[in-house]
């Protein structure tokens, strides 16, 4: 019993002598007085370089990681700052003389790449998971403490036949495996907006090349976190004949998609932008993805069309060699009016409407038949936006033709039926009078 307060007593003694020595001291205040200096120095900076990196267009995930990063400059220079000091210390002292600044260097150091790193990762759940696991990793690794943590989980093993499987093995295949598709997932996207500024490529080259990049970046990541791990890749083509069947069986309409994807892509028959009818959805093509076309109606709604239809079905690609697009109107006028004035009229109504390219193509219009009622036209015109709409730009066109008519007293007939009763005929005998039935006969006339 008095051996063991004995070592607690020395173990105490020699504690206070490492926390309370001068040199400990010299770090404390080396810490405070950085911090300080540091925050100043970054509240008169961030303003200006902020408002200079938000400038930065067209790259939502750089300009996130640049924000996050100078909001930050109090803890990078904290950083050079304590690094200088644990440079200096390490020169002219003992180790023990800057354990306190290089601990310290570490954690803020994990902190702030931690932090600037995961401002990328959408999901703030996420995004707060990995922070503490990362930082609590540097926390060990700055304590001394790793080793020991990283033993336990490598002893924590089973045999699979030849195969030893430990959960740090596990741990690190998932760990380095989503951070290196992760980096691969930013980088596809940093360059695919760099190719889609470019002006030199069609749009859909622009998506082919950036989905080809993505996908190479993504798959090489996964090679690389798995060989980093130390699982040899050449036990995976022990899989392939499985693999193989899966795709042939529950995976063929995924892959039928996928080569559709592609094929698109290549000959170019539709792009973002192009407007497009396929059976009864009408909208424009917002994105093409790897498996489907995302289709966008007037009506806000978004259709996810797979990939296969546009390959096996008939498309109507309204913008496909030019955005042109010639539209017919019909209508019908009384059988008193000028059909040379009614045309007339017409024409120079449709041309006061700004959507109809009178300067590509002039509208004409053209009597079609004598109708019951009516006096029969068609009125034909070019517009060149058919992803703003087709109906309301009829809608527009009669409207302005209503209102011309008006105005010329011209009027637009509507079918209706007059009714002739004939005379009864004289009532013929006393006893049994009879008369003939009323003869009704409809005739239409115009109005």
């Amino acid at each position: 019993m008095m051996d063991f307060v004995e070592t607690i007593n020395v173990t105490a003694a020699s504690l206070q002598r490492f926390v309370l020595n001068e040199w400990m001291l010299y770090q404390c205040a080396v810490i405070v007085i950085g911090y300080f200096a540091c925050g100043l120095l970054a509240k008169r900076l961030e303003p200006a370089l902020e408002a200079r990196a938000r400038m930065i267009r067209g790259n939502p995930d750089l300009l996130r990681v640049i924000i996050a990063f100078m909001r930050r400059l109090k803890w990078l220079f904290l950083i050079v700052w304590l690094w200088i000091a644990d440079v200096m210390l390490s020169r002219y002292g003992w180790p023990s003389y800057r354990w306190l600044v290089g601990t310290v260097l570490t954690l803020v150091a994990a902190w702030f790449i931690i932090a600037v790193l995961t401002r990328i990762i959408r999901n703030q759940t996420l995004a707060r998971v990995v922070a503490v696991l990362g930082w609590l990793y540097f926390a060990l690794y700055a304590l001394g403490l790793d080793r020991p943590v990283l033993t336990a989980l490598d002893n924590a093993a089973v045999n699979l036949g030849a195969v030893r499987l430990s959960l740090l093995l596990v741990l690190k295949a998932i760990v380095l495996s989503a951070a290196m598709i992760w980096l691969a997932v930013l980088t596809g996207n940093m360059s695919s907006n760099w190719i889609q500024k470019s002006a030199d490529l069609t749009p859909s080259l622009k998506v082919l090349i950036s989905k080809l990049i993505k996908i190479g970046l993504i798959v090489l990541a996964g090679m690389i976190a798995l060989s980093a791990t130390g699982i040899d890749l050449t036990a995976l083509t022990v899989f392939s004949g499985a693999v193989g069947v899966g795709i042939g069986f529950g995976l063929q309409k995924v892959v039928s998609n996928f080569i559709s994807g592609i094929i698109i892509l290549l000959d170019k028959s539709i792009k973002p932008g192009d407007t497009i009818t396929l059976g009864e959805t009408f909208g424009s093509i917002r994105d093409l993805r790897s498996r489907f076309v995302s289709v966008i109606t007037r009506d806000g709604k978004e259709y996810l069309i797979p990939n296969e239809d546009f390959i096996s079905q008939q498309v109507v690609n309204w913008s496909f060699s030019s955005d042109y697009v010639r539209i017919e109107v019909s209508f019908g006028t009384s059988y008193d009016s000028d059909p040379h004035e009614v045309a007339r009229i017409a024409i120079d109504a449709v041309k006061s409407i700004p959507r109809v390219a009178s300067a590509y193509a002039q509208p004409v219009c053209w009597m079609t038949g004598f109708g019951e009622s009516s006096l029969d036209f068609k009125l034909r015109f070019w517009i060149s936006d058919p992803a703003n709409g087709l109906t309301n730009i009829r809608g527009e066109v009669l409207m302005a033709i209503w209102d011309a008519f008006k105005a010329a007293g011209i009027s637009i007939p509507y079918p209706h039926r007059e009714i002739i009763i004939k005379t009864p005929s004289e009532v013929t005998g006393a006893e049994e009078p009879t008369t003939r039935e009323t003869a009704a006969r409809p005739r239409t006339v115009p109005r």
